[in-house]
């Protein structure tokens, strides 16, 4: 298993090596063309593309992190910073949405309240920019597509270039409407567009890394159904003080107190029962890392009034 978690975390470092030189090429062409056309628009996916950028790096940094042996001091590895890299790229989406929010308002009450054309849009160089800029982030996204599904932290970043992605698809729509209309202001909506794409798949992201970080069981765990499935292995009486939580995504982490008949002890069946229950939840509800504590049916044992 530690094989194929050393492979798993070495292909998702050369995908984001691969995306992060991507985006990284893209990026001076971007802000380049973004000066040049004086379009907000393409300056707003040029920093939306910036964090994606430093999203990847932190990404790659927490992916390396992660794939680290467990130690006496971090006994369950540390495969929790790919968490906190999530975390990272999750502010930074804020914080890009909210600048490129401030900057797109602040162009569209000029260009609606001037009678001139104090910010003219260059409609030919930014649709180009942009019609490159959507390749690079389609490439970067087929990179991450994979890996995106297992881990919190490729996720994080799949998720600020696919948001790129649909950004460039709006800087083009806004240069074509520009070269067809000589309508600046569509820059300046293009932008606040783009922001508001940005602010929902941060609060998803920040969301999933709260439900890790606060230890709740995962989304796709229905603990009351593990519950039942224990209790229908032979031997068992009674199943309590059950908790459920993530090392991180994909990583589910198991322990529980069951009770069991008296001729299991006393037919020395205890280690073959721990074997059984473990390989049921490894098989069914694909928990890797479980721990049970067998008792004595009716030992209830000390229990917290917040146990289930």
């Amino acid at each position: 298993m530690g094989h194929t978690h050393d492979h798993s975390h070495r292909a998702d470092r050369a995908r984001l090596w691969v995306a992060i030189a991507i985006i990284g090429s893209f990026l001076i062409v971007q802000v380049v063309g973004g000066l040049l056309s004086g379009s907000i628009a393409l300056l707003a996916d040029a920093g939306h593309m910036s964090s994606d950028l430093i999203g990847l790096v932190v990404a790659l940094v927490a992916a390396t992190v992660a794939a680290r042996p467990a130690t006496d001091r971090q006994t369950y590895g540390f495969r929790r910073f790919e968490v906190f890299g999530a975390l990272v790229n999750g502010v930074i989406l804020v914080v890009v949405a909210v600048t490129v929010a401030i900057g797109a308002v602040g162009r569209l009450v000029g260009d609606l309240g001037t009678v001139g054309d104090d910010h003219e849009v260059q409609g030919v160089p930014m649709l180009i920019v942009a019609a490159v800029g959507l390749g690079a982030n389609i490439a970067a996204m087929l990179v991450l597509r994979s890996s995106a599904k297992q881990s919190i932290n490729l996720r994080g970043a799949y998720l600020e270039v696919l948001g790129d992605t649909i950004g460039s698809i709006l800087v083009i729509l806004a240069a074509v409407v520009i070269l067809a209309t000589g309508w600046d202001a569509a820059d300046a909506i293009a932008s606040l567009a783009i922001a508001a794409l940005i602010l929902p798949r941060a609060a998803v992201l920040l969301r999933d890394v709260m439900r890790v970080l606060s230890e709740s069981a995962p989304a796709d765990t229905d603990v009351a159904e593990i519950r039942e499935h224990l209790l229908r292995t032979s031997g068992v009486v009674a199943v309590h003080d059950v908790h459920v939580w993530a090392i991180t995504s994909g990583s589910p982490v198991f322990s529980a107190h069951v009770e069991v008949a008296p001729e299991i002890f006393e037919s020395g069946r205890a280690g073959a029962l721990l074997d059984e229950l473990g390989g049921c939840l490894s098989e069914h509800f694909d928990v890797e890392h479980s721990t049970f504590q067998l008792e004595p049916a009716g030992h209830t044992g000390r229990e917290h009034t917040a146990h289930h």
